[in-house]
């Protein structure tokens, strides 16, 4: 690919009016390169306005080429044009643009486009109305762009295509395993026996108190003494028998 810019060195010859800008590494396959414009510029088809555009070419035969300019990004195509080899006796090592003039009012129309250092350019052709008005002001006569014949459209990339990876062979199935056996019932534990009921003890009751002295101990004494005197009698009646 190939990044440049206009630059002012812009000169007339009998070619018309040339513009030389600077040039970088390109891709020499398509002559791709990026060119930087800073007011209007017609080419056939189209009036790109200011910014950056890649040109790149496509060669249909040794007198016939194609040019396609897009945007920046290319994915926009600004125009498809026919071009045909223009030659120039020194070469150079930047890109070339050189013009048309063109009635006064209107953008300067692209006549060639050369790329760092080949010796001969692309051309581009014009169709036979516009082609009609930029001579009656250039100095040459302005090559014009067959009727019957459109430049084709820009070939769409190559896109490999992913092949799905073939589908595995199919596998037997494993058996299913064998469900697990239910768990054996665990018995229940007893239950636990009730607790004995509390005794009741009983609780020792103190004896009662002394029944306090409401009399006086004579009437015991007396009883005490008549039954001293009545076990006395019957001792002597027990002796006398005995005798």
């Amino acid at each position: 690919m190939h990044k440049v810019q206009l630059v002012t060195a812009l000169y007339t010859a009998a070619i018309g009016l040339s513009i030389v800008v600077p040039t970088a590494k390109a891709d020499d396959h398509d002559k791709k390169t990026v060119v930087t414009i800073t007011e209007p510029l017609e080419v056939p088809g189209a009036v790109l306005q200011p910014g950056k555009y890649v040109f790149k070419l496509v060669e249909l035969s040794n007198d016939r080429h194609t040019v396609y300019i897009k945007n920046e990004r290319e994915n926009h195509t600004y125009a498809t044009i026919f071009a045909v080899p223009n030659y120039k006796v020194k070469r150079t090592g930047k890109t070339v643009l050189s013009f048309w003039e063109t009635p006064a009012g209107q953008p300067k129309a692209l006549r060639a486009w050369f790329y760092p250092g080949d010796n001969y350019g692309q051309e581009f052709l014009y169709p036979k109305t516009r082609v009609t008005q930029i001579n009656q002001v250039a100095s040459q006569q302005v090559p014009e762009a067959p009727a019957d014949i459109q430049p084709p459209a820009e070939p769409e990339p190559a896109v490999a295509e992913n092949t799905p990876p073939p589908a595995p062979a199919e596998v037997a199935a494993a058996p299913a395993p064998e469900p697990a056996p239910a768990p054996e019932p665990v018995a229940a534990a007893p239950a636990p026996e009730p607790a004995p009921a509390p005794v009741a003890v009983a609780e020792n009751t103190p004896p009662p108190a002394e029944l306090p002295h409401t009399a006086s101990d004579m009437p015991l004494f007396a009883l005490f003494g008549f039954g001293s005197l009545a076990l006395a009698a019957g001792v002597r009646v027990f002796t006398r028998r005995m005798n």
